[in-house]
């Protein structure tokens, strides 16, 4: 029998998740067995799927303007270690990911604009002026990486969809297969995943729609592929897998927002001085230092340390929980 050491800086599975998922995923596990796994692995091997026609764009090049101030996380960790539910509550899900099938992928751009549109995903990415920035990413849980991500501005994405004047947010969804994506057969979530952003920062310079990483196309347990990067937010805003991107009026509830929203709210900045509530911001762990069992922690800096690009978005929201 393999027992999983919990690592002395690892979050609880428990304080992580809701209470449900976590009760889940110990009965997927042990009730699944082999038959479930080779069920998975043999959806994988037949996936046929289509070689990438943009693997030629990359490496795109390099944007020095948006800093790290870290080294870059190792390739073999960051792409390993993630939040993916679709695919289960476990960090080591890249094997899963594998059965999502990326080709052919389109992206339906509608709500209020002139034009709703349903464009390839790869076509996109050649309409698109890509570049590589080294940027930070942070965890709710705590946990931090620094990725050379290649993409293009969200800012960009928004001329091209050519909004109407009273178009406020942006609204995001994921792909829904539960078919291959085990994690959606728990259907006390509300899937698909959803997530949203205000026009001020999906305008914004930082704001990021990524297609590659490490110098190639995006791995699948990336969120391949066409994925959001919001450096200066929890990750869980970072919405993966992107099938439909829709401008509106009103502040659509997100994925998170809607399991628990006193926990994992609509802004999820960055702020070292407020904890989540039931552990501390204060600090942060960076994969892929030394081990697993010392994992270097460095102080957490308010807006991720982006603060410079995106404080002023926020400076007349007041009464805002910005932090949460």
């Amino acid at each position: 029998m393999l027992i999983k050491r919990r690592f002395d800086w690892e979050l609880p599975e428990s304080l992580a998740t809701p209470e449900r998922a976590f009760l889940d995923r110990r009965a997927f596990l042990a009730g699944a067995g082999a038959a479930g796994f080779s069920l998975l692995a043999s959806r994988r091997s037949h996936a046929g799927e289509m070689p990438d026609p943009t693997a030629g764009l990359y490496p795109a090049k390099h944007n020095d303007a948006f800093k790290a101030g870290r080294d870059t996380t190792p390739e073999a960790v960051a792409s390993k270690y993630n939040n993916y539910y679709e695919f289960g509550s476990e960090k080591e899900i890249s094997s899963f990911g594998e059965a999502l099938k990326v080709r052919p992928w389109t992206v339906k751009i509608g709500g209020l604009v002139d034009k709703p549109t349903e464009i390839d995903c790869d076509d996109l990415v050649r309409k698109m002026p890509l570049e590589e920035r080294v940027v930070r990413h942070r965890c709710v849980e705590a946990w931090a990486m620094v990725v050379p991500w290649t993409g293009f501005p969200m800012a960009e994405l928004v001329k091209l969809a050519a909004p109407k004047s009273d178009a406020k947010f942006v609204r995001m969804e994921t792909f829904l297969d539960p078919d291959i994506a085990h994690g959606q057969q728990q259907d006390w979530y509300p899937w698909p995943y959803v997530e949203a952003i205000t026009m001020a920062e999906a305008t914004n310079p930082l704001a990021f729609m990524v297609t590659g990483a490490y110098g190639k196309p995006l791995a699948k347990s990336f969120g391949a592929p066409l994925r959001l990067h919001l450096p200066w937010k929890y990750g869980f805003k970072s919405i993966k897998s992107l099938v439909k991107i829709d401008f509106v009026a009103e502040r659509p509830k997100s994925f998170w927002e809607t399991i628990n929203a006193s926990e994992y709210g609509f802004w999820a900045n960055v702020n070292p001085a407020v904890p989540h509530p039931r552990w501390s911001q204060a600090t942060e762990r960076i994969l892929g230092t030394g081990n697993w069992f010392n994992a270097e922690a460095k102080p957490t800096v308010i807006f991720n340390g982006y603060g410079e690009f995106v404080a002023d978005i926020y400076k007349d929201l007041q009464g805002e929980q910005l932090y949460t």
